[in-house]
């Protein structure tokens, strides 16, 4: 046998025990007569010792050993003389009697240490190499233990595993679909799936009343920290519910990853917020709720007394930053740039200081102090805190507001890794209008239902009160992260229709597109609702972190590329032949595009 233990798994009751180690050398250290090789393997490092007595054999087979090398080690388990507290292992090493070498390895072109020299891109070429280091290796830890976790409550829960297709049709809404040609139906395609969202669905009208899957999706969209072209979701599904089931479900679900993973015990149900109070309070569908920095509405206070700026804005707001007026003018110049910045938008900031000798304000030659304590009072700010306001549109001047807001609680630290806040966030709007193609869009998707309460403005044709239709549709924040989102379903062929009618979907159209379901409705679809979780999001916010890449054992850079693989590729000109995507006999090496 290659081993018979680990290199993390030694301790001191091993102590006289013969072993055999097989594993990477990690580093190597020639001290005169002796040398020290730290072995490393996905468990842990174990010190060996090559000594005086050790043969010449073993003494040649060291004095060529180099980073990286697979070596197998055999011999004694002794106590340590000068012991590594910082290791599991550190009481104990290894006097080798036999060393043999696997492989040897080419010097790898970054340090496989916790802190590497190797640039992102760089690693992300040798990802396989990436992958020893340990912070990789306890993030793939993390990710497995949560999804034996998940399997383990919902299997709890009576739901089943089951799989759904990879090939399947294209969908119309959302983001754009990976699509796949069909070599024995020419010029026809699958889409890769975005979410099993109709499948799921399907097998409620099967009567498999409880689903669950962690699996793949496909969205070909602009990449950020949180976001990959393929990506794992936790889908689930449930017959027979309303919206209140569907939270208790889920918020057991959390709770039980809090607890196994985590150790915290939550206890207290999640707080729960409706979408119009996160974008007035938060700006933002998504609020993190770790801190408090609430936004105030300020336009009664501040408009209309001479202020230009102001004057003429639909909106003006603000937040209050407790203890902030200490804040110099160049912090505050920095601040009036920031905001300045494209992806924030704004035109500018003013600024409120409260302090012991008074109000001071880049706006006070328009406000008397008396103006601006009452805009304070909206907060309520206090002696020593800073107000910062914007104005503007009201919609933009939200969302600049709660990207300042973020923005201040990074600056301050109020933003900690190992606090956690989660959130249900209810009542979103069902529609969205887009001017351009003069439509509405699915906020969610098309098989959302609308509250009942609704019902009335969802069957006009006015499209101000189908504007105001809400969604019996929620989304689990955590830390001001979306981590899952999910609706309670249209399950009514007739209201379905009318879904795809408001979407500007002709009869023919849908029937196309979406037949398959709607005429599953048909036959008995029971109430149903479900919720899917950004799997690789919870696994990155678990482990602290905000980007989920270390959290994919082999992701794709900002561009969607696999630099390790160098994907996407052009193929050869003999396959796309095949499949009828271009005629003649050149490579697409010779073609643009």
């Amino acid at each position: 046998m290659y081993r018979t233990h680990t290199c993390g798994e030694l301790r001191l009751q091993h102590k006289g025990t013969g072993v055999t180690l097989a594993g990477w050398v990690q580093r190597i250290r020639n001290l005169g007569g002796m040398t020290f090789i730290d072995l490393r393997d996905r468990y842990g490092i174990t010190q060996l010792v090559i000594n005086d007595s050790a043969s010449a054999e073993i003494k040649d087979a060291a004095s060529r050993l180099g980073r990286e090398f697979v070596i197998q080690a055999t011999g004694a388990v002794t106590e340590r003389l000068s012991k590594n507290n910082k290791i599991p292992t550190g009481d104990v090493e290894i006097t080798v009697t036999a060393l043999h070498v696997l492989n040897a390895a080419e010097t790898p072109p970054f340090t496989i240490e916790d802190e590497s020299d190797g640039g992102e891109e760089l690693r992300a070429r040798f990802r396989y190499l990436d992958l020893r280091r340990n912070p990789l290796r306890r993030a793939l830890e993390l990710r497995h233990q949560m999804a034996r976790e998940v399997r383990s409550y919902l299997d709890s829960q009576q739901f089943l595993e089951i799989e759904t297709p990879f090939l399947i049709k294209s969908t119309p809404e959302g983001a754009r679909d990976f699509v796949v040609p069909s070599r024995m139906n020419p010029g026809e395609f699958y889409a890769l799936p975005q979410s099993p969202q109709t499948f799921k669905q399907l097998l409620m009208v099967s009567g498999y009343d409880r689903y669950f899957q962690i699996v793949r999706c496909f969205r070909d969209e602009d990449l950020r920290a949180d976001r990959q072209p393929e990506f794992t979701q936790i889908d689930c599904e449930m017959a027979f519910v309303e919206r209140e089931d569907v939270l208790r479900t889920f918020e057991g679900l959390a709770k039980h990853l809090f607890k196994t993973v985590l150790r915290k015990e939550l206890t207290a149900s999640f707080p729960r917020m409706s979408y119009a109070d996160a974008m007035q309070y938060y700006g933002s569908d998504k609020p993190d709720i770790r801190f408090d920095m609430r936004i105030a509405n300020l336009t009664g206070a501040l408009k209309g007394k001479g202020f230009a700026v102001f004057d003429s804005a639909a909106y003006i707001g603000g937040i209050c930053v407790e203890g902030g007026a200490t804040y110099t003018r160049k912090q505050l110049d920095e601040l009036t740039e920031w905001v300045k910045r494209p992806q924030i938008g704004a035109k500018g900031l003013a600024y409120v200081r409260l302090t012991a000798e008074g109000v001071k304000s880049s706006i006070d030659k328009f406000y008397t102090p008396d103006e601006l304590q009452q805009a304070a009072a909206a907060f309520p700010a206090r002696e020593g805190d800073l107000l910062l306001i914007l104005s503007g549109d009201a919609k933009k001047t939200l969302d600049a507001l709660g990207a300042l807001r973020i923005e201040m609680g990074n600056r301050l630290g109020l933003r900690r890794n190992d606090v956690f806040a989660p959130l249900w966030v209810y009542d979103f709007p069902l529609l969205e209008w887009d001017g351009e193609t003069q439509r509405f869009y699915a906020m969610h998707h098309p098989f959302t239902a609308p509250k009942p309460d609704d019902l009335d403005k969802f069957y006009t044709n006015d499209n101000a009160l189908l504007a105001q239709v809400n969604a019996n549709a929620y989304d689990f924040v955590l830390n001001g992260v979306e981590i899952g989102g999910g609706s309670i379903r249209i399950y009514d062929a007739k209201v379905q229709q009318r879904m795809f009618e408001v979407l500007g979907f002709s009869k023919e159209e849908a029937a196309y597109k979406f037949g398959f379901i709607i005429n599953a409705f048909k036959y008995g679809a029971p109430p149903h609702g479900g919720i899917a979780f950004g799997f690789d999001r919870w696994c990155a916010l678990f482990g602290g972190q905000e980007t989920i890449r270390d959290y994919i054992a082999f992701p794709k850079n900002n561009a969607g590329r696999d630099v390790m693989l160098d994907a996407p590729s052009k193929i050869d000109g003999a396959q796309l032949k095949e499949l009828q995507l271009m005629s003649g006999e050149r490579s697409t090496s010779t073609e643009e595009g």
